[in-house]
């Protein structure tokens, strides 16, 4: 009978989980992770398990990949553990039984379909990261705080963080995941920190100015001034700038589908 460790969908989770799976010493083929917030379906001839979180556990996973694979291997797995793939416990879980086997040297062997599932998860995770690097959009609220609100299909935002601490590092700033109730938050001139937003009275107070509304006013009348019916493409419009993006910018809070 197969052994189903259902573990939570964080970073430390998930290594919990591996680690848990790998100590029951009832064999890789006799195992598998899932995570147990993603509404599993229970199988038959399975038997489930759930693996709370574990720090210690976790850190000492860590610790291997980093000393018996590689750094590079580590930086991979928390990459593809930010990624929205519902197997990703799992797939991750395989790459490890390969990586100690193998070495360092797993990282760029492709043909084995383990490591490709986690190339394939890294690469949309740092696709999305490069898209909202240039269509994040920050609103001025009271005490010239800027606010930005996105929805990405990835846990990005601490992927996210860097860059706009860096560009923007003397402002007091805070990027909100409204998929998953969670923000980055930045001190100007001090060190960004991830928290928790789970009360809807956070929501509430991402809401727009005057100031803002005019902005977007000079912005659409810009627009339909500069635009050329018989050029309008809408296919290469919706390539340089999907529709999942602009609910969070401003410029198209009214609705607006096209460029």
């Amino acid at each position: 009978m197969k052994t189903v460790y259902l573990c939570d969908s964080s970073i430390e989770g998930i290594l919990s989980g591996v680690y848990t799976a790998w100590a029951s010493k009832k064999g890789h083929d006799n195992v598998m992770l899932r995570l147990k917030d993603d509404g599993i379906t229970m199988e038959l001839f399975c038997q489930y398990e759930e693996v709370p979180i574990d720090s210690q556990k976790s850190d000492k996973v860590i610790a291997a990949i980093r000393t018996k694979i590689s750094e590079e291997a580590y930086e991979v797995v928390y990459k593809a553990a930010l990624s929205n793939d519902l197997d990703r416990a799992d797939k991750i879980y395989r790459f490890l039984i390969w990586g100690f086997h193998t070495g360092a040297s797993i990282v760029s062997m492709l043909q084995i379909q383990a490591v490709y599932d986690i190339f394939h998860m890294c690469r949309f995770v740092d696709n999305e990261t490069h898209h909202l690097t240039g269509f994040v959009r920050f609103l001025e609220m009271e005490g010239d705080l800027l606010v930005s609100q996105i929805g990405p299909k990835n846990d990005i935002i601490v992927l996210l963080a860097p860059h706009f601490a860096d560009r923007l590092s003397g402002e007091n700033w805070v990027i909100y995941d409204a998929n998953r109730k969670k923000a980055v938050l930045h001190p100007a001139f001090r060190p960004w920190y991830l928290t928790d937003f789970l009360s809807p009275q956070w929501e509430d107070k991402i809401t727009k100015s005057e100031k803002e509304d005019e902005y977007e006013d000079l912005f659409r009348r810009f627009r339909k001034s500069i635009s050329i019916k018989e050029r309008t493409n809408p296919v290469c419009q919706l390539n340089h700038m999907p529709l999942r993006f602009r609910p969070y910018m401003p410029e198209f809070s009214n609705g607006i589908r096209d460029v």
